[in-house]
């Protein structure tokens, strides 16, 4: 889905723990830089590579990906997706994130406990094969090697220039990038879109709720019409406005 000039919101749809789940990664380009922001589930490559295509921009010639924290549905696809480009693209994500993307550091929302509510959640019907399966890659989730460490405030001198703000509470190093050409805030799982409507972060999937709803006052700095959000897509109405009322609750 086209969200402006170069920027462009990626729909993958797939069966995840046997219902269907949209998931939003972002593309952004210019002439000489096509950047992917998260990666999507393990197994999704094919789904990515569609959609890049759709949004008219050659799958090789991306160049780089910025992940924005370490949960599975964002750093899944990251290994496949730069070992299918002729040409790795550059990796960058914060410094507090990267250890787990890499590996050196278990994944915090995959605990043992995780892992066994995760599999006990499976439709009965699922096959014994697919159940194993699925249990080893939570239990070995997939890495990737992070090339260049970003931080807060730090400014990409790409498509328009990118802004990279810190909103930890999610996870510890999360990530949202504020696209200054068309004043797009990619907000990763900062917020999500439920309903049509614009929220704080799910408290069942924080590391830390209330450093989480902290972070959202960061986000009124800057000037936002559109976001998007990892889980729930687009939202665009008055968001400044809904921005100030999340951050005072």
């Amino acid at each position: 889905m086209n969200i402006a000039n170069g920027v462009n919101m990626l729909p993958i749809s797939a069966v995840m723990m046997g219902r269907m789940e949209t998931i939003y990664p972002t593309l952004l380009w210019d002439g000489n830089t096509v950047i992917l922001v998260d990666t999507g589930y393990p197994g999704q490559l094919s789904l990515i590579k569609e959609q890049i295509e759709r949004a008219g921009v050659p799958f090789n010639k991306l160049s780089h990906i910025i992940v924005t924290h370490q949960d599975l549905d964002h750093i899944g696809g990251l290994s496949a997706i730069v070992n299918e480009l002729p040409t790795p693209a550059e990796v960058l994500a914060s410094a507090i994130e990267a250890p787990y993307i890499q590996g050196a550091k278990r994944l915090l929302k995959l605990t043992s406990e995780a892992v066994r509510q995760a599999i006990n959640s499976l439709p009965k019907e699922v096959p014994e094969e697919w159940r194993a399966a699925f249990r080893r890659t939570l239990e070995n989730p997939p890495r990737g090697c992070v090339d260049t460490l970003i931080e807060d405030g730090q400014e990409l001198p790409y498509c328009g220039g990118i802004v990279i703000i810190e909103t930890p509470g999610h996870t510890p190093g999360h990530l949202c990038l504020y696209h200054k050409a068309s004043k797009t805030l990619i907000a990763a799982d900062a917020l999500l879109v439920q309903n049509d409507e614009l929220l704080g972060p799910d408290p069942q999937l924080c590391t830390d709720y209330g450093l989480a709803k902290q972070s959202i006052r960061k986000l009124t700095a800057y000037d936002i019409e559109t976001v998007i959000c990892y889980h729930g897509g687009l939202y665009g109405s008055h968001v400044n406005e809904r921005l100030q009322e999340l951050a005072a609750e």
